[in-house]
């Protein structure tokens, strides 16, 4: 198994016990998916209403998908205070990023409640430059909240940034407190167990081959199928085979490596803390260490999938790892003799503003989803279980009318002219990223281009 995360939490916990679907069931509510939306919208529907029957359809195993992949990282919407203030408004934006704030702790508290050991870190988020014209990047942001007395953040001398990461590569940065790092793999397996103890039914290795869209949707497995008043679609970059949401997002790669545990060696850096990190590059590198004295790093490469397709080359070892290998050795040079012990790749469903957004599928009452959650959804995808509890359960509330559920969302340009287009772009950043990392200014063409890219962490005006 290539899922380094989830192989660990199958060695320390045991593979959990598979039922896959094949009968015919009826339920109130099917959820697509079983990774963290799917599942705390399970739990919200069963905490709200015990008596619901609600089932869980996933094509693996819980937490095999972007849950189980993912850096770990457990960070608010702070840092998208300008897209989601462009998008519904200063009460509405600040709402969402202090919801998603107290989404951090809840999943701290939610672990303990529930005896998950899944290495809940409360050490906070360092967002870096590692380049001089990555300075100060996040001074729009920092400015703008300023003006609402908001100041989520810290900002830190040379000297802190390099004492918290561990290196001196890390030229200037910004500290949000109220972050953490989890081992994400094993909080997806907390949620599953929890899920079951409410009575939640859990259908594994049972992908949706087909969706029937009657008054009384259905959603077909190879074996069975499930019929119920209200399906939610929980998919994340997998959502993106329906054409409703095809052009809303583009499927791009990211790729992580994990080193071997040489608790010693971080040691010596002072690199100890379970702080999140990552810089202020489009190709984002973004990295921690484990508790085991690992160094897990990651970076988004842009390798984009034709027509929302998920094929095969998103699973398995990474194809590339050198390439993460060599923004890792570069950052570190100090931890040059630790080995890389894993490597693994992953889908991200990238919305134009980095925001997800929320709905009912070709505007089917009984059919609603949630997408484009863009690299950053294991705190908001505590928000967005609350919101597609409220849709399906046709609830009118401060979730159903939440500022993230919207008809008018933006899109890709159609194909082949997006995949065309991104990999010019891609192409762009590269230049220009490469070009900072070497002290020289891009040429007005290559930023041009470049600028084309959809919003990431680095705010920008176009905010």
């Amino acid at each position: 198994m290539d899922n380094f995360w989830l192989k660990q939490a199958f060695d320390r916990l045991g593979k959990p016990r598979v039922q896959s679907l094949s009968m015919h069931v009826t339920a109130d509510v099917t959820i697509v998916g079983g990774g963290y939306l799917g599942l705390w919208t399970a739990i919200r529907i069963k905490e709200s209403s015990p008596s619901l029957n609600v089932a869980v359809v996933e094509r693996d195993v819980c937490g095999s998908g972007a849950s189980g992949r993912n850096g770990g990282f457990v960070t608010s919407y702070w840092a998208k205070y300008l897209s989601l203030h462009k998008l519904c408004g200063t009460e509405e934006a600040a709402r969402i990023a202090k919801a998603s704030a107290e989404a951090v702790l809840e999943i701290g508290a939610f672990c303990r409640e529930n005896g998950i050991d899944a290495e809940f870190r409360a050490d906070g988020w360092l967002w870096t430059a590692t380049s001089a014209p990555q300075i100060g990047c996040w001074n729009i942001l920092l400015d703008e909240l300023d003006k609402h007395n908001v100041r989520p953040f810290q900002a830190l001398d040379g000297a802190d940034v390099a004492r918290l990461g561990g290196t001196d590569r890390n030229l200037a940065g910004v500290f949000e407190p109220n972050a953490a790092t989890v081992q994400p793999a094993i909080l997806a397996l907390g949620l599953r167990d929890h899920a079951q103890k409410l009575g939640v039914a859990i259908y594994e290795h049972s992908p949706m081959i087909r969706l029937e869209r009657t008054r009384t949707p259905k959603v077909i497995t190879p074996k069975g199928s499930v019929t119920s008043k209200a399906v939610v679609l929980a998919m994340n970059a997998w959502g993106a085979q329906f054409t409703y949401l095809r052009r809303k997002v583009a499927i791009v790669s990211s790729d992580m490596i994990a080193t071997t545990a040489r608790p010693e060696k971080l040691n010596e850096i002072g690199f100890r803390k379970g702080v999140a990190i990552c810089d202020s590059r489009m190709f984002l590198n973004y990295y921690r260490n484990t508790p085991d004295g690992r160094v897990v790093f990651g970076k988004s490469l842009g390798h984009f999938a034709f027509a929302g397709r998920v094929d095969d080359h998103y699973d398995g070892a990474s194809p590339r790892a050198a390439e993460v290998e060599e923004s890792f050795r570069k950052l570190y040079p100090a931890l040059g003799d630790m080995e890389i012990e894993s490597s693994w790749t992953g889908p991200i469903d990238r919305s134009v503003n980095g925001l997800p957004f929320f709905g009912r599928l070709d505007n089917h009452p009984g059919i609603v989803f949630g997408i484009g959650f863009s690299g950053q959804g294991v705190a908001p995808s505590v928000l967005g279980g609350k919101i597609l509890a409220s849709l399906a359960l046709d609830e009118a509330n401060q979730w159903s009318n939440c500022g993230l559920v919207r008809e008018n969302v933006e899109r890709f340009p159609i194909e082949p002219f997006r995949y065309a287009g991104s990999i010019v772009v891609r192409e762009a950043l590269r230049r220009k990223e490469g070009l900072e990392d070497r002290a020289r200014s891009p040429d007005p063409l290559t930023l041009a281009i470049a600028n084309l890219a959809p919003v990431g962490y680095v705010p920008s005006r176009r905010n």
